[in-house]
């Protein structure tokens, strides 16, 4: 009996979903780039706001679960492939934009420090329950606006307070509902991997 328990423990401890997968340096090639590659599909998932130069969009999401699902290094990776190409010239920041120009460019900044740290969270249990999966999600959110809302300012000439009425108040309820899905999403791969394990 107590066997078939530490399993369990074990592969729950200090472990991001990626690591499930069996270990090989190509494991972790195909999951840098299919971070990449998910974050600028999900960027594609766009709304204008009117009056800011910032879209909602999907990429927000997909920063912070890839840097959960992949930890604070491949995470890392991730995101700054999917900057790196970007900023190359393909079209996959939101709206089909690329380039390192555009007013927004911050929140990209911001979401490859928010993959590491909530990456590093995850590998602390932080996407093991609904509580923790919110406070991690949460603080991955304050991460990207801390960066990219006084970038916003510095590339328009808004003021500080104009960018947060522009670059951040319009946002609040949609990642509230991006974090509510995260909430749902990771704890419940855990549970579901707890009960094979």
């Amino acid at each position: 009996m107590s066997t078939a328990v530490a399993p369990v423990r074990s592969l729950r401890s200090g472990t991001v979903l990626a690591d499930l997968l069996p270990s090989s340096r190509a494991r972790d090639i195909a999951l840098v780039v299919g971070g990449a590659a998910l974050t600028g599909i999900a960027a594609q998932i766009a709304v204008p706001v009117p009056g800011s130069p910032v879209p909602v969009s999907g990429q927000t999401f997909a920063a912070l679960l890839v840097g959960t699902a992949l930890g604070a290094r491949r995470g890392f990776l991730s995101l700054a492939l999917y900057a790196v190409v970007g900023m190359a010239g393909v079209p996959w920041f939101a709206q089909a934009s690329s380039g390192y120009t555009m007013p927004s460019f911050g929140y990209i900044l911001g979401m490859l420090l928010a993959a590491t740290v909530v990456g590093a969270l995850a590998r602390r249990g932080a996407d093991r329950s609904v509580l923790r999966t919110a406070g991690a999600m949460a603080l991955g959110s304050v991460i990207i606006y801390a960066v990219g809302v006084p970038y916003l300012a510095f590339a328009t000439g808004m003021s500080f307070a104009q960018a947060v009425a522009a670059g951040l108040t319009p946002f609040l309820v949609g990642d509230a509902l991006k974090a509510a899905l995260a909430m749902g999403v990771l704890p419940t791969a855990w549970k579901l991997i707890g009960r094979k394990g």
